[in-house]
């Protein structure tokens, strides 16, 4: 079990004040906060004073900051009595003798962040968390510090490449990721093997008994769909950043992807995942396979037992060609504020609250996969299954979610064809239109 860092009680707190007061023979000050945004006060975590470099004696700065972050952060949890988010801040807090920090907090979910930022960016938090995939929107409304120097260097360090670049966009890099965001293949060990789950094909073609589903699939979602268009070689805006190269999905191969996809879909093998639905056929034995992410974890261990197995996404056939179906993959971030008139102190808390420490906490009090390299070495971390699937997915089966403003145009169009696709709208007999409509659609922007 990893050790955490213990949450800063107001008593301990105190004491490390006058530790400091004593050993650096100074009285303490107060003064009014300053800092990053229109913060109120909570109490003053911290001694006032601190040593420079030369070891002479040197007034604390004092800064207020307000922190935004998920509810899920800021509830009692075991060994934290206020949540992991404000032990978390208090400690960064007591690691640096040279700043005096008030912290305010705020309840902000990572998926909401770009709604409820953007509303008044000059009154929204200093540092907050959010979804990678909201970073083009964080940008243009001027809510996102861009990064450089030393902390690029070891975001760029600590991190897969894939969880690097998802928070660089138009070549500048805008937050530290502290999880990743991802989805892969769940199945049960007793309906397939190890060998088997690398094929959807092979999945697919095996007989697991009347009434029993092979695999399911959220084909009407476009966070999902992508696979198969990837599986089949195709290419949504080049690498990811470049707009102008836009969607080929509407080649031969993707045309014989939209065509694999109506085929799965008239398959008694096959069922279309909705709310859950997938859970609990793996409960009555019912299901092979399912996709999703590690939100999905736990509820799906509860229904295998030690039948759970979990790894990245199959191989799938399209066109007489092997390829590997892929998910989209993302990161949530912590980033900083460019109306925060302290930018030094707020970056540090940011790098401080999406590095090692902070990653273990969230793992350990939630669950969280940490994304740290040296954490993934680590046994605890090593022997968790979801955790390794999904670094497995990230390492071999995952493409960075295209981070661009163009992306704006490609969620409905491709829904839609998941949706019609279910319906029995799209046919082997009109794919290739349906297809064309649909990279059509996703290319509206103009280009």
């Amino acid at each position: 079990m990893f050790a955490g860092i213990e949450p800063v009680e107001r008593e301990a707190i105190m004491k490390i004040k006058k530790i400091w007061a004593i050993l650096l023979t100074a009285a303490l000050t107060a003064g009014a906060a300053t800092g990053c945004g229109n913060t109120g006060a909570q109490e003053d975590t911290r001694g006032n004073n601190a040593e420079d470099s030369s070891g002479e004696q040197k007034e604390a700065r004092d800064v207020s900051l307000t922190v935004w972050g998920p509810q899920e952060d800021q509830a009692k949890l075991e060994g934290y009595d206020e949540g992991i988010l404000k032990a978390m801040c208090e400690a960064f807090n007591a690691e640096h003798p040279e700043w005096n920090i008030t912290f305010e907090y705020g309840v902000c979910s990572e998926g909401d962040a770009k709604d409820v930022v953007t509303k008044d960016v000059d009154a929204a938090a200093d540092v907050y968390m959010y979804a990678n995939d909201q970073i083009p929107v964080l940008v243009e409304a001027g809510a996102l510090s861009k990064l450089g120097g030393t902390t690029v260097e070891e975001i760029r360090n600590n991190n897969e490449k894939a969880m690097a670049d998802s928070v660089v966009y138009q070549g500048d890099v805008y937050g530290i990721p502290y999880t990743s965001n991802t989805w892969f293949l769940y199945y049960d060990k007793s309906k397939f093997s190890e060998e088997e789950v690398k094929s959807l094909d092979t999945m697919l073609d095996k007989d697991l008994g009347k009434d029993v589903v092979n695999f399911a699939f959220p084909l009407d979602n476009s966070w999902y769909i992508e696979a198969f268009y990837y599986a089949g070689g195709g290419s949504l805006f080049g690498d990811g950043t470049d707009a102008e190269a836009g969607c080929d999905w509407d080649n031969e191969n993707g045309v014989a992807a939209t065509k694999y996809m109506v085929k799965m879909a008239k398959s008694k093998k096959f069922s279309n995942e909705k709310e859950g639905s997938s859970i609990a056929k793996f409960k009555d034995g019912k299901l092979g396979a399912y996709c999703s992410g590690s939100w999905d974890a736990k509820a799906i261990q509860d229904a295998l037992g030690k039948n759970f197995g979990a790894t990245q996404l199959p191989t799938v056939k399209i066109n007489g060609r092997e390829g590997q179906m892929k998910s989209f993959a993302g990161s949530k971030a912590v980033g900083v504020n460019p109306r925060c008139e302290d930018q030094e102190v707020a970056v540090a808390l940011a790098k401080y609250l999406a590095g090692e420490k902070c990653q273990r906490i969230r793992f350990e009090a939630r669950d969280i996969a940490p994304i740290h390299v040296d954490l993934a070495k680590e046994e605890e971390v090593a022997k968790d299954e979801v955790i390794q699937a999904q670094a497995l997915e990230i390492a071999n089966a995952a493409v960075v979610q295209p981070l661009l403003k163009e992306m704006g145009s490609y969620w409905t169009p491709a829904e839609t064809m998941g949706k019609e696709i279910i319906q029995g709208d799209v046919t082997e007999e009109n794919a290739e239109k349906k297809t064309k409509d649909m990279v059509r659609g996703i290319l509206s922007n103009g280009l």
